[in-house]
């Protein structure tokens, strides 16, 4: 199966200054990104691994302390962060989830208070964790405007935010991405999905509590498109929330059959994995995976974004076939 053609990101070679770069999406972004020309700078704790990962011509920093504020950058992308599912949500783990996003942003907002020419454009990555949590029985569905929760994951989400909106009086147009579970090619192991299909692979119906939380995904493929078209859109129209999701969402127990399908295999309704079972091995994290939110992507298609894969059967055939 054929990879989806990169999405044009400008007509013009752009410089941009990139945290997150060596991760699932940041990969993605920044091959991408060089294979139609643009000029990268990544701030990585890594730069063997970023070099690795993609080429020596990209620049690496680790730390802002090595960036010149005589270096001008027409647009940033932050997508730094721990990754939220690992170990156990204690107190210090929740504060070093917080500081990955949180702090680091304020240190790259910082950092562009100080640049002698500020770049016309900040992407910041954030997630649909941001409007909390919703009953599987509530049909409503969550629009940029939603409200939030007390609860970590809409916290964590609030303030990642926060500290990117202090750019805007920098002068500097703030599109925030929500993210959904983003799905991309299995063969590169990476990302959420190859996990989320080892029980069918093993011969097990991968339904979680009830199976009844909503899913709410996007291809990869979309991800690095929506990142294109908010390049491309006027400062008014790319300032804001932008929920990165596929205009379909659906139950949990049906993303399982869909995935079994897309793979070939027989897929039944067994046991499913108990919802205090989970709870007992993640503590608090299980939310994550027993809970969903029905999250819509109003602002990118009022804003004219058409996606790739906006059916979930089609974006499993393209990434089990890739």
């Amino acid at each position: 199966m054929t990879a989806p053609a990169d999405p044009r990101f400008a007509d013009a070679p752009l410089r941009l200054l990139i945290t997150g770069g060596t991760g699932f999406i940041g990969t993605a972004l920044c091959l991408a990104l060089l294979r139609q020309g643009h000029a990268l700078t990544l701030l990585t704790r890594h730069p063997a691994k970023a070099t690795e990962l993609l080429g020596s011509g990209v620049r690496t920093v680790q730390s802002f302390g090595e960036l010149d504020p005589a270096t001008p950058f027409d647009v940033v992308v932050n997508l730094a962060g721990e990754p939220i599912v690992g170990p156990r949500w204690t107190r210090a783990r929740k504060a070093v989830l917080h500081a990955s996003r949180r702090d680091l942003t304020q240190s790259l907002v910082e950092w562009i208070a100080r640049a002698h020419s500020r770049p016309r454009l900040m992407i910041s990555g954030s997630a649909i964790g941001y409007y909390g949590v919703q009953s599987s029985a509530d049909p409503g569905a969550l629009s940029e405007d939603a409200p939030t929760q007390d609860i970590f994951m809409s916290e964590i989400c609030q303030a990642w935010e926060a500290s990117a909106q202090a750019v805007r009086p920098l002068g500097v147009t703030l599109a925030v991405l929500r993210l959904g579970i983003v799905l991309g090619p299995c063969s590169a192991g990476q990302g959420a999905l190859p996990k989320m299909l080892l029980p069918v692979r093993f011969g097990l119906n991968g339904v979680l509590g009830q199976g009844q939380q909503v899913v709410s995904w996007v291809h990869l493929a979309d991800v690095l498109g929506a990142i294109a078209h908010v390049m491309r859109l006027p400062e008014a129209q790319a300032q804001g929330a932008f929920n990165l999701t596929a205009p379909e969402s659906c139950s949990q127990k049906e993303f399982m059959r869909l995935a079994a399908q897309a793979l070939g295999r027989h897929w039944t309704l067994p046991i499913a994995a108990p919802s205090w079972i989970l709870q007992g091995l993640m503590g608090e994290q299980a939310s994550l995976l027993l809970q969903g939110q029905r999250v819509v992507p109003t602002h990118l298609l009022d804003t004219g974004y058409r996606f790739a894969f906006a059916q979930l059967s089609q974006a499993l055939k393209d990434c089990v076939g890739r």
